[in-house]
């Protein structure tokens, strides 16, 4: 049984040291209060805490008319976009709030089907920075950087139903100084949820539509009494994937009670999901070896068709030579459950003086499963060394096939205070975070019996006992931050902030169960081992101007660090290096990622008189990003002392430097129709060679792979009474796939629609009625969604531009 939930402070551990030090810089800072002048008047706080609160509650409160796309942050010093609910269910009924930031400037967002719900083959860049150098909240609580393999949080899309967020907002740059993220080198994606209605209801949505598609949402509000409201929502979703016959599926529920008292506002949440996820497997370009002679568009799973399954695998479980690279799975999906609930107290000491404390507890349990043939990857290698001069076939079950899991659990829990101090012309805002992780990694192998084959809807454990526990990795893991900022209202129309914050992780790794020597090439075994690191002073100055009452100047700088992955799955995470030797050296020489992020811009809002154009709101923005200590995995070289030839590193192999603008507005034309278009352009360049064995890669000068320079993004909107429509475009430049830009895949513009009606309904009970209808891909175009960079040179891979699907909703409120 794993000793997780055993998990103590390590003995003489540096974590009392990192919260006095860290107190103690913030008590540091706290004078510079003391400069107050004269008290004006002006009560905004531009701290990105406050920022996205400030967005939300704008957001909500858009009417369900015609409204604007996106709101920007007024009295921020950094930029800030955001899209409301409303306007996240009009893209997608059910859409995940990663796909909802999809339509917003700068972001590039790919995933294999409509909702944005799947995980494994998400793809997220924003100003060239990729999933896992950004940050992600719910409601300030932390939900890690969204890897795949499962460490430190969970999606967005499992944290909450999608029809109860209230806002999505983006920060660029490296983010607010109190987001509670080890990522955030490149921004945060903060969720909102929405608060409970004012008055008693229930809400009733019902989708179908393409493969089978059907999602029921049903949501129960109590309406506010005496200062108390609560609601619960549950969400069932069930469709087929569009090239295969796994089904997306599962169930969400989740709650948040809210007392508003003379003292102060207490929140709590709950959200409980369990999902499964069919997966497919990238399609690989390089070799005419590798591709194969199939020549597919995709690689779907051939699962249910056993047969079928049987038929293509030789006597020895091998797939076609033919097939090369490209070779078809039996299935393959992501199995999730998690539960996670916050408690959170705004304490109004005064005025003046707001304590907020929030704690919150986070439990996942996971697996992804894959079934394969025996005879691929390296795999008879593996079971040779487990099952010496054993018929492997007869092992797994005569089917040719093989199980495999990576088992994943989260224990992680934590704790948020900040301090909200007015102080003259000042606005003081201090705070800690600190979270205890732990978490753990098996992979396993099961036998596929040919008499009674197992399916992607089952966990293998509850089937059979593993015939293999390849490993068992276990990871401690402690976050403390803390941080202050001052912003010093110099004036009614300008505003400076500065501060900082001081970030440290300690992390032990240890492994209950090792592979077998030799079962892996270049690997021998999973380290051990603690990891220490800080930084003490991450510095944020920034400066806002209101030019007039529709006009600000915003400028921003910052420095963050992003803190080493604490994962023991695979990945750039030193506990997933082939050695113990490797890993002390990864320890002794390899430096946590850092960036510098510069920006500023010019947020507008006005009326105007030109013709049809009745109102105009948007923002511009121009930024800089120093990125250096680029971490990645090479070959062994000199330097890093190894007994296991060929092994694979993970090295700092330089910086990359940024230059990018993004330009977007709202163009009003009456009533009833509004123009949003999108414009960005980033260029993100390495800036070194780097080594890969004794190799020399040519990288200085080249882009990062897979993030376009180009991107633009429109929403065009219409309302008449009771009919809404929208057409969205989404058009994305050319985009390189191997890091020295050898090779690359051509832009592509997709077409969205959606269309809805407000039913002539009246009833004493039911009110509010609307159907709705989607259409993704109007065009059906085809061609190259995805591209996944995997060398330096000469290869690839790609997921395939999902066909036309439709979706046909229904809407409405009781009582």
């Amino acid at each position: 049984m794993s000793n997780i939930a055993s998990f103590r402070p390590f003995p003489q551990h540096p974590l009392a040291r990192a919260l006095r030090n860290a107190l103690l810089c913030a008590c540091a800072f706290a004078p510079m209060a003391a400069f107050a002048a004269e008290p004006t008047q002006s009560t905004s706080v531009p701290d990105a805490a406050k920022d996205d609160k400030a967005v939300a509650t704008q957001a909500d409160a858009a009417p369900s008319s015609l409204g604007t796309v996106v709101v920007s942050a007024k009295g921020s010093t950094r930029s800030a976009v955001s899209i409301s609910g409303t306007e996240i269910q009009k893209i997608q009924p059910g859409a995940s709030p990663l796909k909802a930031i999809q339509t917003l400037p700068g972001v590039l967002y790919t995933t294999a089907d409509p909702w944005g719900n799947n995980e494994q083959n998400t793809l997220l860049f924003v100003h060239g920075f990729s999933t896992q150098q950004l940050g992600f909240t719910l409601d300030g609580v932390p939900l890690g950087d969204q890897q795949y393999g499962n460490y430190n949080g969970l999606s967005p899309q499992r944290a909450i139903i999608s029809e109860d967020v209230g806002s999505v907002t983006l920060s660029s740059g490296a983010g607010d100084l109190a987001t509670a993220s080890t990522s955030n080198l490149g921004g945060t994606v903060a969720t909102h949820s929405s608060d409970p209605a004012k008055k008693a209801g229930v809400r009733f949505a019902q989708t179908i539509g393409s493969y089978n598609t059907t999602r029921t949402y049903l949501r129960g509000d109590s309406g506010e009494q005496n200062g108390n409201s609560i609601y619960a929502a549950i969400m069932h979703q069930d469709q087929q994937a569009w090239d295969f016959k796994g089904h997306q599926r599962g169930w969400q529920g989740d709650g948040k009670f809210v007392h508003n008292g003379n003292a102060g506002k207490l929140t709590v949440y709950a959200a409980y999901s369990d999902k499964i996820e069919p997966n497919e497997d990238s399609l690989y370009h390089g070799t005419p070896a590798g591709e194969g002679s199939s020549h597919r568009d995709n690689r779907p799973f051939m699962y249910p068709d056993f047969s079928r399954a049987l038929a293509y695998l030789g006597a020895n479980g091998a797939p076609p030579a033919a097939d090369g690279n490209n070779y078809l799975n039996y299935y393959s999906d992501a199995q999730r459950t998690d539960f996670l609930t916050y408690v959170k107290y705004d304490w109004k000491l005064s005025n003046a003086f707001t304590w907020s404390n929030q704690v919150y507890f986070h439990h996942d349990d996971g697996v992804g499963v894959v079934a394969g043939p025996l005879n691929a990857a390296g795999l008879p290698k593996l079971f040779g060394v487990y099952f010496p001069g054993q018929n492997l076939k007869q092992v797994f079950g005569n089917s040719g096939y093989a199980t495999r899991t990576t088992e994943y659990e989260i224990n992680r829990q934590g704790w948020l205070s900040s301090l909200d101090w007015r102080i003259g012309n000042h606005q003081v805002n201090a705070g800690l975070w600190y979270e205890k992780i732990a978490s753990s990694t098996r992979r396993r192998w099961y036998a596929l019996d040919v008499n009674n084959p197992s399916t992607p809807y089952q966990r293998p454990l509850d089937l059979a006992d593993p015939l293999i526990t390849q490993y068992h990795s276990e990871i401690r893991n402690e976050v403390v931050q803390a941080y202050i900022q001052d912003a010093w209202h110099v004036s009614d129309s300008f505003t400076l902030q500065a501060g900082f914050k001081s970030s440290y992780q300690f992390a032990h790794g240890t492994v209950p169960v090792q592979p077998l020597p030799n079962s892996t090439a270049g690997f021998l075994q999973m380290p051990e081992g603690r990891i220490y690191t800080r930084g003490k002073f991450l510095p944020q100055v920034g400066a806002l101007w209101n030019i007039t009452s529709g006009d600000e100047l915003f400028v921003n700088i910052q420095k963050n660090m992003r803190q080493f992955i604490t994962y023991g799955g695979g990945g750039l995470s030193p506990w997933s290096l082939g050695s113990q030797d490797l890993f002390n050296t990864f320890k002794r020489n390899v430096s946590p990622e850092t960036a510098w992020a510069y920006e500023g811009g010019w947020r507008f809002q006005h009326g105007l008189q030109l013709g049809p154009i009745t109102g105009i709101d948007g923002q511009v923005s121009a930024y800089h990003v120093n990125f250096s200590n680029r971490l990645l995995a090479v070959g062994a070289s000199a330097g890093f002392t190894t007994i296991n030839p060929g092994a694979v590193i993970i090295n700092n192999v330089g910086g990359v430097k940024t230059d990018g603008v993004d330009f977007a507005a709202t163009l009003h034309f009456g009533e009833h129709f509004s123009f949003y278009d999108a414009v960005s352009f980033n260029r993100s360049r390495y800036q070194d060679d780097y080594l890969s064995g004794t190799t020399v890669v040519p990288t200085a000068g080249k882009n990062v792979p897979a993030s376009p320079d180009w991107m633009n993004k429109f929403v065009a909107s219409a309302q008449f009474g009771a009919f809404d429509a929208q057409l969205v475009g989404d058009y994305v430049g050319k985009r390189y796939a191997t890091y020295t830009n050898d090779l690359s895949v051509p832009s592509y513009f997709l077409l969205n629609a959606q269309a809805s009606y407000a039913l002539p309904i009246r009833a004493g009970w039911l009110h509010d009625a609307k159907l709705s209808l989607n259409v993704s891909n109007l065009a059906n175009r085809k061609g190259i969604y995805e591209v996944l960079t995997t060398a330096a040179s000469g290869t690839y891979n790609t997921y395939p531009i999902p066909p036309r699907q439709w979706f046909l909703t229904f809407s409405t409120k009781l009582f």
